[in-house]
């Protein structure tokens, strides 16, 4: 059972988001949250295990909500939910630590779909999408005058074959196209996957994407 909080501040919206959810036998909605520090407290209470957070409440916002869910060190996943279709408020959610982001208007089994995979561990966000955001607001990132990527411990612990891959992965190549292009098995790629995830302490495949970016590993076109 996928035990899921709903952050909104408008009631009507946490309603159909209820009955949607409790209408599938893998879900239950364990508890509501108005604003985001509702949505922080109630984290801490339940540990549910996806939390869908929209962007804009009163006080606290959806995007640091996330942050604060993601610092403390719960298991918790984030899919960001929102009105607002804009690339800079799910770069800032993906930065925050959200391992997806969905638009309110989307079908009710992209929503389902997009719970279990979030889940599961997996990202929700398109990698090519993900490469695009991250290309729109690359001057986010702090600049570090002479930084080279094989000077980050994150990265110094992969081995060869694996900073190959996750520069791919950064690069907006599926595990199909990563085992064609570099001629090998998906199996292998998924392994190899699961270790880089593991080494950097990534949460996710989306969190890889930006972890590449981070340490220049992969720079905007």
């Amino acid at each position: 059972m996928t035990t899921v909080l709903l952050a909104d501040d408008q009631p009507m919206q946490r309603f159909g988001f209820r009955m949607l959810l409790e209408s599938q036998d893998d879900m239950t909605v364990v508890g509501e949250a108005a604003n985001g520090t509702e949505a922080v407290h109630l984290v801490a209470r339940h540990h549910p295990d996806v939390v869908l957070m929209d962007i804009r409440m009163p006080g606290l916002d959806g995007i640091e909500a996330t942050r604060r869910i993601i610092a403390s060190g719960a298991r918790t996943r984030i899919l960001i939910v929102t009105t607002f279709d804009l690339d800079e408020y799910a770069y800032e959610g993906l930065r925050a630590g959200a391992s997806g982001f969905l638009v309110k208007d989307a079908l009710p089994e992209e929503l389902l779909a997009g719970i279990r995979a979030v889940a599961a561990g997996d990202a929700v966000v398109a990698p090519t999408l993900t490469r695009r955001l991250l290309d729109a607001y690359v001057h986010h990132l702090p600049v570090v005058p002479g930084a080279r990527p094989t000077s980050d411990p994150r990265i110094t612990a992969l081995t060869e074959r694996e900073r190959e891959i996750l520069t791919v992965i950064g690069q907006g190549w599926s595990n199909t196209e990563i085992a064609a292009r570099l001629h090998l098995a998906e199996s292998t790629v998924k392994t190899h996957v699961t270790r880089i995830l593991a080494k950097t302490g990534a949460r996710d495949r989306v969190q890889a994407v930006i972890l590449a970016y981070d340490t220049r590993l992969v720079t905007p076109m």
